[in-house]
């Protein structure tokens, strides 16, 4: 079965300076890819580099069988890359319904009402401005912004940081939600790394802009410790 992203080579960075080198990777239809690493070592270059939002020097990306290496942002997305930033970007001067609406997208399997099943709490707050929301409910904002714009695959980008552990609970509930519902492929970035592998089919783990452990989430969950010696600052 054809990947439905392909990273081939892939070496990546801002100006004149190279974050990631030669990186090759892929991801399954309704696989979840978790990636791992210290700070800096290159896992949000990844996500910007196939938004095209990071300057690439070398290599290709194909997602669902098209080359999409000289695509901007914006056709990406519309052929189903759906990004979930770090910063979460919530306009903050829109209401929670008028950051909804703005990424609507015409096909998406998501309207209004299915976000608002996912979460009841932006129902309940859909009048509210983006700056007068909580942080766990900023990042169900952006994860369902994210969701209208009817994406194939989610890019999700460090999404429990500085939450509260219940809140974090929720949203690994409703990820797996997503992936078993609706058959969702999602790239994981996290320093959670017990959590994400527990989430996640396979993951990667990055440093200096390099790969250097890769494998079945299962298998690297029972040798953690090998793990996090990669990981630990």
């Amino acid at each position: 079965m054809m990947p439905l992203l392909e990273i081939d080579n892939l070496t990546a960075g801002y100006g004149d300076a190279v974050v990631l080198e030669s990186l090759s990777l892929q991801v399954d239809k309704g696989e979840c890819l978790a990636v791992l690493g210290r700070n800096g070592v290159g896992k949000t270059t990844l996500m910007l580099a196939i938004m095209a939002h990071a300057r690439r020097f070398d290599g290709r990306l194909r997602f669902g069988g098209q080359d999409i290496t000289m695509l901007p942002a914006n056709r990406r997305a519309g052929l189903g890359l759906g990004w979930v930033p770090q910063e979460r970007d919530i306009f903050a001067s829109l209401t929670v319904e008028e950051n909804l609406r703005v990424a609507a997208h015409h096909g998406s399997r998501f309207a209004l009402a299915d976000i608002y099943r996912l979460f009841p709490r932006l129902r309940e707050r859909r009048r509210n401005d983006g700056d007068r929301l909580s942080g766990g409910e900023q990042q169900m904002l952006a994860i369902g912004r994210a969701l209208m714009t009817g994406p194939k695959l989610l890019l999700l980008d460090e999404p429990f940081e500085g939450l509260a552990p219940v809140i974090v609970d929720e949203l690994e509930d409703t990820f797996a939600s997503l992936r078993r519902d609706h058959g969702f492929a999602v790239i994981l970035v996290e320093q959670r790394a017990e959590d994400v592998l527990r989430l996640s089919d396979r993951a990667v783990v990055l440093d200096r802009g390099r790969m250097v452990l890769e494998g079945a989430s299962s298998d690297l969950l029972a040798d953690i410790d090998q793990v996090r010696r990669w990981i630990a600052v």
